[in-house]
């Protein structure tokens, strides 16, 4: 097959669908690799390395002419104009957009949407939702710390002690395990906290405490096991005895992550005003979800800002501020999924009865399957 790899061209997307370890092992299985020119720039990828790789650079035209589009991001309209129909576009396409996902199927795309993927053991390799969420939960750490202004560790020196930070982390997923254990690194004295109780032994292993809100009812304890490794909306009641506790949590608390997401639905608000009212001044939030409305309603998508003495970041798409591995770690997930829609020929062979395929594909031939 063609395999189109273009510039990403969302603002604040550093990110690119393969490198030129991807593209190595792609051309070695007889696939022919056009790379728009300055596609891996911002990944520290220079077009002469894909050239060294076995890659063509190629404009834009042919790189959107290829059989096959391999992006980071959904096709914007400009994008989808430039594609013809039947062609196959792989990535991270936002699923529950049914404006763009309508769009791509009366474009007459196949796409497939990665994220979809099932969190099944042997979808891992292709699980790009845990590859960019750990990187994301590592770079929260390093962001929030690069905006408080004191030390992170306990330190013991000639003038005096200074007291570790003590940081709130809300929601266990990959991304905030990461954060765990990367705060822990820097000797900060961490609680978490997260809806699904199965998590506890995982948050008390990488040495933070778990905020135990304890369940009433049985539905709360059904509901609180999740779906697919993510949290389900929980009960009013268990919110509200949860947000007391977060509160009074919050006030001890230097910086405060919280990287809460519920697919298709509006993030659940963790930290409220009075919340952060309450706070000491100088303390740190970084909100995760800020894209999806966020877990704190002071955020705002891609700013920092100063609230009630408070620095509220708000950044969703931390995996782009660490480019080179994260396109390291997508390429691969990419080039895994492949391996289930290509036969040994470098034919397309869409296998519905698959259980990846099938969950990932979301319309062809100008039809939308997923609904």
């Amino acid at each position: 097959m063609r395999l189109g790899i273009p510039v990403e061209s969302r603002d604040g997307e550093t990110r690119v669908a393969a490198t030129p370890e991807t593209v190595k092992k792609l051309v070695a299985a007889k696939h022919e690799v056009l790379v728009e020119s300055g596609a891996g720039i911002k990944s520290s990828i220079t077009d002469e390395a894909y050239v060294a790789a076995g890659a063509v650079i190629a404009a834009a035209a042919d790189v959107y002419g290829a059989e096959a589009l391999l992006k980071v991001r959904a096709p914007s309209a400009d994008e989808r104009a430039r594609l013809k129909s039947g062609t196959v576009v792989v990535g991270i396409l936002n699923p529950f957009d049914a404006d763009n996902l309508a769009a791509m199927a009366a474009a007459g795309l196949t796409a497939f949407a990665l994220e979809a993927a099932p969190r099944t053991t042997r979808a891992q390799s292709m699980d790009v939702l845990s590859s960019q969420a750990n990187i994301a939960g590592y770079k929260a750490v390093l962001m929030a710390a690069n905006t408080y202004q004191r030390f992170m560790p306990m330190l013991m020196t000639a003038a005096g002690t200074v007291k570790a930070a003590r940081m709130l982390i809300m929601g266990a997923g990959v991304a905030g395990l990461q954060a765990i254990a990367t705060a822990k690194r820097l000797g900060a004295v961490i609680e978490a906290s997260d809806v699904r109780p199965a998590v506890k032994e995982q948050i008390e292993s990488l040495g933070a405490k778990f905020l135990d809100v304890p369940f009433i009812t049985d539905e709360e304890k059904e509901i609180a096991q999740g779906v697919g490794g993510y949290a389900r909306p929980m009960p009013a009641d268990w919110m509200r005895r949860q947000a007391e506790l977060v509160h009074e949590r919050a006030k001890q608390a230097d910086i405060i992550i919280t990287t809460a997401l519920i697919p298709g639905r509006k993030a659940p608000v963790l930290i409220s005003e009075e919340t952060v009212k309450a706070m000491k001044p100088g303390s740190v939030i970084l909100d995760m979800a800020v894209d999806q409305g966020g877990n704190c309603p002071l955020s705002e998508p891609g700013k920092t800002v100063i609230r009630h003495g408070v620095h509220i970041i708000g950044e969703g798409n931390l995996a782009a501020l660490v480019a080179a591995d994260a396109s390291a770690l997508y390429s691969r997930n990419v080039l895994d999924f492949l391996k289930l829609i290509v036969d040994a020929e470098g034919k397309l062979v869409i296998n519905r009865e698959d259980d990846i395929v099938a969950a990932t594909l979301l319309c062809s031939g100008g039809e939308v399957l997923r609904k």
